[in-house]
């Protein structure tokens, strides 16, 4: 591309963020450079300058500058994503479900979704790999931190990605994630509805319970407690703020065990392992309207270091009953 181009949304394209239109039309461009255009004006929406986290509509016109040759010098100074055939081994064998429309996988904790600073090797680097039958590259839905593990859903194609991009947006998609926290909640069974809004601090960004924050509401039940010390909680996030299990953990007085980022000394058992200091947050099961029809239900299984934190403090999975359970509180 050598010259400025107004390009139409089309219907496929309704409703999805900015930032993944780009990420879909130019896949080498990256989200620090888009932001770089974004912020000087170069791309504009109907004339206007916006953010990478509107949602695009369906005839809307959108400014894109010279991407590529703007791109060139930056990409000469981009470190490669880094990642070898057993990554890619690992990252099949997590496989959990696959459809023509769908591919999830049991992301494992520690691999970044997307890159960022002083981030090499990630997920959205590897989905070239995950491609199989398909002539189109996999593309992310939703996401998970770093350090949370468990189901995670890919879309196998552009249309796919419109239809299961809703059903997230709509809440028609729900999502269950298993966490050990530290201390026992009180009551047993809640709901969290605490605003939250990222600030700057002396530690770099964090996400906070402020008022004038974006609403965020998780449905929580213990499903198991070990005394005082430590409570296994299935969590139902129906918001999809950042960080928000973690804080909204952490703001009930019962933080997430291995969080120190949020909870600090007391989101640690006193002479833990070492597996006791991993985040111990993982999304175990997601139920989502299948393009292909129905309703699709992938669960999977913990990591080896929750695992290994299960069994230290007796915990039997078999007590978790259906995930998707209606007895939360309204």
């Amino acid at each position: 591309m050598s010259s400025i181009e107004t390009v139409l949304v089309g219907k496929e394209e309704d409703g999805i963020r900015l930032d993944r239109w780009f990420k879909q039309r130019h896949p080498d461009l990256s989200h620090g450079h888009l932001e770089k255009l974004l912020r000087t004006g170069q791309i504009r929406v109907d004339g206007s300058r916006v953010k990478s986290s509107m949602r695009v509509s369906e005839g809307q016109v959108i400014r894109v500058p010279p991407i590529i040759e703007n791109k060139r010098n930056f990409s000469r100074r981009k470190s490669p994503i880094k990642f070898n055939e057993e990554d890619v081994k690992r990252l099949r064998e997590n496989i959990l479900h696959m459809d023509q429309h769908i591919l999830a996988i049991n992301k494992p904790s520690g691999l970044a979704v997307q890159g960022g600073s002083n981030t090499s090797k990630h997920l959205d680097g590897m989905l070239d790999t995950l491609s199989f039958d398909s002539n189109e590259r996999p593309r992310l839905v939703h996401r998970l931190d770093k350090d949370t593990s468990g189901v995670l859903i890919l879309a196998r194609s552009k249309k796919s990605a419109t239809m299961l991009g809703q059903a997230f947006r709509s809440k028609i998609a729900r999502k269950v994630y298993w966490a050990i926290v530290t201390g026992v909640p009180r009551p047993a069974v809640g709901r969290l509805d605490f605003p939250l809004a990222k600030r700057a601090g002396a530690g770099g960004e964090r996400v906070r319970v402020a008022e004038d924050g974006k609403r965020a509401i998780t449905n929580y039940r213990v499903i198991e407690n070990a005394g005082r010390l430590a409570a296994w909680l299935s969590l139902e996030p129906h918001t999809g703020r950042t960080h928000q299990l973690r804080v909204h953990c952490n703001e009930l007085g019962t933080p997430i065990l291995g969080d120190g980022k949020y909870g600090g000394k007391s989101a640690f058992f006193e002479g833990g392992s070492k597996s006791s200091r991993q985040l111990q947050l993982h999304s175990k099961a997601i139920r989502i309207p299948n393009p292909c029809g129905g309703m699709l239900e992938v669960s999977a299984p913990l990591p080896d270091h929750m695992v290994e934190v299960w069994r230290f403090l007796g915990f039997n999975e078999n007590l978790s009953g259906n995930l998707f359970t209606e007895e939360w509180i309204s």
